[in-house]
């Protein structure tokens, strides 16, 4: 078992704090704004997948801001492999149960 600190597994792959931390601070290079949050994060075969939530446009009241979801594709020691823009929204807006 390894701790919160460490960069990788003994497999090699990161850790899910280390993955969190790496989609944020890669996505935010890309884009040149820091991501508000990290809303979901899933490790799968070919490494981890995680949802990045992003002020898109400042707005007056703040729940009118307008925001974004970014899916962000890591690869298993962390790289960024690729990213899209999978939602957008009012900060103010909830989501409806379906």
């Amino acid at each position: 078992m390894t701790s919160t600190d460490d960069q990788t597994t003994p497999s090699g792959r990161t850790t899910a704090v280390q993955a969190m931390r790496g989609a944020a601070a890669q996505l935010a290079e890309l884009l040149g704004t820091t991501p508000d949050s990290v809303s979901a994060l899933r490790p799968t075969p070919d490494g981890w997948t995680a949802d990045v939530e992003v002020v898109e446009l400042e707005r007056v009241p703040d729940t009118m801001t307008i925001m974004a979801t970014y899916r962000v594709t890591l690869a298993p020691q962390g790289q960024l492999l690729g990213y899209e823009r999978v939602r957008r929204y009012a900060r103010g807006q909830l989501d409806r149960q379906r």
